[in-house]
């Protein structure tokens, strides 16, 4: 069907939707035990950040020059335009990319970070969308389902922080010891 609203072919845009939500949402997760397997408190989120941004080069720099080249692509007339908003996103994503470390170097865990970031971006998400590109009846063409999924996405950030589980309890001192090396509580 066309534009992709229904119809086996016209879905395809739904599988890599959902491609990006499994590893959009798994993200958090790793990024955060990054951090930590770095064994550095002070200076962790910015080794696992050097890393994301070694990992970005790999898929996101060589991958598609890749591609280019395989498929014989010109490699003249980049246009001004789709470069400056290519490296606007681009610089957007990585400095929350960054924000996220920096929540979790906070005392921020993954399941309520990434829970208020992806509860808020899709607000932000949809208001940048209308601003760039109205709809055609502009704002009073906006559904009533529309809104209230946008502010069910705000009343979820709000219930994710307010009602965020529990820390884990800190080990008792004789793990604390026999992890360091240090004597062992024989108790």
């Amino acid at each position: 069907m066309a534009g992709g609203t229904g119809g086996e072919a016209g879905m395809t845009w739904l599988t890599f939707a959902l491609l990006t939500v499994v590893t959009w949402g798994i993200y958090g997760v790793f990024l955060h035990n990054g951090q930590s397997a770095m064994n550095d408190p002070i200076n962790g989120r910015y080794r696992a950040f050097l890393f994301v941004g070694v990992a970005y080069f790999l898929t996101a720099v060589l991958a598609p020059l890749g591609m280019l080249w395989m498929r014989g692509a010109s490699w003249s007339g980049f246009p001004g335009p789709g470069i400056a908003w290519s490296l606007l996103a681009g610089t957007v994503g990585a400095i929350g990319a960054f924000g996220v470390l920096l929540a979790f170097g906070a005392k921020g865990s993954p399941a309520v970070v990434m829970s208020i970031v992806f509860a808020g971006a899709p607000i932000v998400n949809a208001f940048t969308a209308i601003a760039f590109h109205p709809p055609a009846g502009g704002m009073r063409s906006l559904s009533w389902q529309f809104l209230l999924g946008i502010a069910l996405a705000a009343v979820g950030g709000f219930l994710v922080t307010r009602y965020k589980p529990d820390s884990p309890p800190p080990p008792p001192a004789a793990a604390v010891t026999r992890a360091a090396g240090g004597v062992v509580d024989r108790g």
